[in-house]
């Protein structure tokens, strides 16, 4: 029995695949839409957040990173047409790809980095790539418009500057349990491709 014909074992392939950030072949189109997958990550980001909760101790920046703002008013989201959906998915996305990169380079740098929050923003930033990568395959493989483009072509991005990893944990968890659902579920629900 080939991979081709067993569906459950491509599912399962493919997941092994997208923490390596990998371009998975072969895959179905729509990974995205299966809830299970953007589940897994969700709780990842959980998970992480729940460890730096009572983090004290090299949990601390030392200086602010910006992060995307990830309150949602269902009643304009609803009204919001599906491209600015996308934009202000991608948006965040890239914040909070650069801001997950810069908490990395601060936790690297600190006195006493711990191997196990280091461990939980390497899973973050893995998960941001392979998201990143799913996004891109249901919607045709365009990428993302740049954030100065972005800004001038729409409202700007809404956001604002946490100082500790608990802060950038719960908004990565806030941003993919908010927007980043709500805007899969719709994109899914359309056939957006």
């Amino acid at each position: 029995m080939g991979v081709r014909e067993c569906p459950a074992l491509l599912l399962l392939l493919s997941l092994l695949m997208l923490p390596l950030g990998l371009p998975v072949l072969g895959a179905p189109p729509r990974l995205i839409c299966d809830s299970r997958v953007l589940e897994r990550y969700m709780l990842e980001a959980r998970e992480a957040e729940n460890v730096t909760m009572g983090c004290a101790e090299g949990c601390n920046f030392g200086e602010n990173i910006t992060v995307p703002d990830t309150k949602v008013n269902f009643y304009a989201w609803k009204r919001m047409e599906v491209e600015q959906q996308a934009l202000e998915v991608w948006q965040g996305l890239a914040l909070l790809s650069e801001a997950m990169l810069q908490g990395h380079a601060l936790l690297a740098n600190s006195s006493q980095p711990s191997e196990t929050l280091q461990l939980h923003v390497d899973k973050a930033i893995s998960a941001l790539r392979s998201l990143t990568s799913l996004l891109r395959v249901l919607r045709g493989q365009k990428e993302a418009i740049s954030l100065p483009e972005a800004t001038a072509s729409g409202a700007p991005l809404r956001t604002f500057t946490v100082d500790t990893l608990c802060k950038l944990f719960r908004i990565y968890s806030n941003f993919l349990r908010g927007k980043l659902k709500l805007y899969t579920g719709e994109a899914c629900r359309r056939g957006d491709r």
